[in-house]
């Protein structure tokens, strides 16, 4: 019987360095690991689209409640799609962003009711959760320096005390769940961010 695979998530406020981790990550594990990186939202032509949607600075008249949702809807496509049948064929998944971010942006950042949240998250993903996550945490001024050559996104344009919540948000996500995500200091250099990604990802995989 094949062993089922394994499901990594990286998260964090905007600017952490989720992105560049992945890519990072993707290169360093390819020659030894059968892994591929997916992204939310995204990762599939239905959940692109609706990506597209939420991140458009035009679309400032979304409500918090309609945002939940059409990050479930897109989360809901990818999990059927994408990352089941991995887990299935036994393939390592590194996702940026998943379900913690639903209750970081929208339930801390937004102020929508956790429990609700929760019970979408479970309704969208059908109770899969990652085997690990990895919280890049950083101070959000400092995320917002490294973001400064960007056009930012309808959710960057936000502001530091809407990611200042967020971070807050998983902090207490940690607390709650401190053996599935692990803490990062994403202010340090790349290259002692990714051994000590790699670190655990490795004690995750044995």
């Amino acid at each position: 019987m094949q062993k089922r695979g394994t499901f990594i998530s990286l998260e964090g406020i905007d600017g952490s360095g989720k992105t560049t981790l992945k890519e990072n990550l993707l290169a360093l594990m390819a020659g030894n690991y059968h892994v591929i990186g997916i992204r939310e939202p995204g990762g599939t032509v239905i959940s692109e689209k609706i990506r597209d949607m939420l991140l458009d600075v035009h679309n400032d008249g979304i409500i918090g409640k309609t945002e939940a949702l059409l990050y479930a809807a897109a989360r809901s496509q990818l999990v059927e799609e994408i990352i089941r049948p991995a887990l299935i064929q036994g393939k390592i998944i590194i996702a940026d962003r998943y379900m913690d971010s639903t209750i970081a942006y929208q339930g801390y950042g937004r102020g929508l009711d956790i429990e609700f949240l929760e019970d979408l998250n479970r309704l969208c993903t059908g109770g899969l959760k990652p085997d690990l996550t990895l919280l890049l945490d950083i101070d959000p001024e400092a995320g917002q320096s490294r973001r400064n050559q960007d056009i930012p996104d309808r959710l960057e344009k936000e502001g530091f005390e809407f990611q200042a919540r967020i971070r807050a948000g998983y902090l207490k996500l940690c607390e709650k769940d401190p053996s599935r995500i692990k803490v990062l200091d994403a202010s340090q250099t790349a290259e002692q961010l990714i051994r000590e990604a790699m670190g655990m990802i490795e004690a995750a995989l044995s």
